[in-house]
């Protein structure tokens, strides 16, 4: 996600702040790398040349060129404009339990709209909601079966018809179906379609009329650039949507997408979508979002991840374990597959200050990675878990063999156990990773 802009910024910001006195001209061949590195990230050309000339006015100013520290003046001001072209507020969507909520989601075909759905729907029933899945996409093949399959996993129940050709009345048996039940939220899955269909369209409105939704989401597929940007101003033209989720940013998506269709459509980004796993969807905040395209991290972001998926009261005695410098083995695999919960390694690690995109290129532990990692720790005495200093030349091989694994996967695991152990300090010391969240 923003990989490429965010080593493009890293190496135009690390220029400024290695000088001690900044001059007229060095800010502008700066915004000038700035205007190319956005342009290349897919950014409207207008929002582009807005940004460019807001951060100049300021870059330029007294306050700045007189600081001690002038480069990391203009970071701020980069971050801050940054911040305010996604939005300065985070947008909480509200859906009380003691009534029926309504949520629609509309878009293009392909975009990612049914898995979308599930997604919401597993999110919103861990927040002791009881959503229900309507499948109203009854023109592309198979997606009322993909949205049944995903409700099934879910074990949420989905209202569908396949012999229905009617969006509105399988909208209106969902109502009344649902009247005197538990669900008190319904997710609606519409048919792909392009803003240019006006009979397709014409459908989208009046079951708009027919639902009055609390929420409808626009979904966009954010490796589209300023395609969906687009399609985005037209959809809400016609319709007026509450907000975007933009999914597959854990693709090489550009960004473009994510900088730009807030200061287009006037409507905020409300959730991404990270991965293909149905927790893979998280809330958008525009401030968390800057400091990651800056390189700055999201320690907040990943607090929340840990918080969700590490057992507090396992976490305290490992801390007290940490002091006493005693992390085992054992304690190594519980982490790790702990970890595994909150999401791909190379995600959660870039979540990290300071952490270069090059220094997370190929980094992943997959399922495989796991299974090699578990044979080796599984393999080793007692004693060799316990106190790993202890495993010598001799015991390596006997491990390897005994894992059915090589000694270099070996010396690999011991390395990366002792990295393990720095990274686990941060992840149980909730209080230690909030300082210093931004370098200025």
């Amino acid at each position: 996600m923003f990989n490429n802009l965010t080593e493009r910024f890293d190496a135009i910001f690390k220029k400024l702040k290695g000088k001690g006195k900044l001059t007229e001209q060095n800010i502008n061949d700066s915004m000038r790398e700035v205007r190319r590195a956005l342009l290349e990230a897919d950014v409207n050309f207008k929002i582009v040349k807005n940004f460019i000339d807001e951060v100049s006015k300021k870059a330029v100013g007294t306050e700045v060129m007189k600081s001690l520290t002038p480069g990391h003046q203009v970071v701020k001001i980069v971050h801050n404009q940054l911040t305010a072209l996604m939005g300065t507020d985070n947008f909480k969507v509200k859906l009380p339990d003691n009534r029926m909520n309504k949520i629609m989601l509309v878009g293009l075909q392909g975009s990612g709209k049914t898995t979308t759905c599930a997604k919401l729907a597993s999110s919103f029933h861990k927040k002791n909601l009881n959503p229900t899945l309507v499948a109203c996409d009854i023109y592309r093949p198979a997606a009322i079966h993909q949205l049944n399959v995903l409700g099934k996993q879910l074990d949420i129940p989905v209202i569908s018809d396949e012999k229905q050709k009617n969006v509105l009345k399988i909208a209106r048996k969902a109502l009344k179906d649902t009247e005197n039940s538990e669900t008190n939220l319904l997710i609606f899955d519409t048919a792909g379609r392009l803003h240019i269909d006006e009979k397709m369209m014409k459908e989208l409105r009046e079951l708009k009329k027919l639902l009055n939704p609390d929420y409808i989401f626009f979904v966009a597929d954010a490796m589209t650039g300023q395609d969906a940007v687009n399609v985005a101003k037209e959809f809400n033209d016609q319709l007026e949507f509450d907000g975007v989720i933009l999914t597959k940013m854990d693709s090489d998506a550009r960004g473009g997408a994510a900088l730009s269709i807030k200061a287009v459509t006037d409507k905020p980004i409300i959730y991404v979508g990270t991965g293909e796993k149905i927790s893979d969807l998280d809330e958008f905040h525009p401030d968390r979002m800057a400091n990651r395209i800056l390189g700055m991290g999201d320690v907040l972001s990943l607090i929340e991840k840990a918080e969700a998926a590490i057992d507090s009261v396992e976490a305290e005695k490992l801390m007290k374990k940490l002091k006493k410098n005693q992390f085992t083995f054992s304690d190594f695999l519980s982490q790790l597959q702990q970890l595994q919960k909150m999401g791909p390694l190379d995600q959660i690690m870039g979540m990290l200050p300071g952490m270069s995109t090059s220094a997370l290129k190929g980094l992943q532990v997959n399922e495989k990675d796991l299974k090699h990692i578990e044979a080796i720790i599984y393999s080793m005495t007692p004693q060799e878990k316990e106190t790993p200093s202890v495993i010598n030349g001799s015991r390596r091989h006997r491990i390897a063999q005994g894992s059915g694994t090589s000694i270099q996967q070996v010396n690999r695991l011991l390395k990366q156990f002792e990295q393990m152990k720095k990274m686990i300090k941060k992840f149980n010391n909730p209080k230690s990773m909030k300082e210093g969240l931004l370098p200025f």
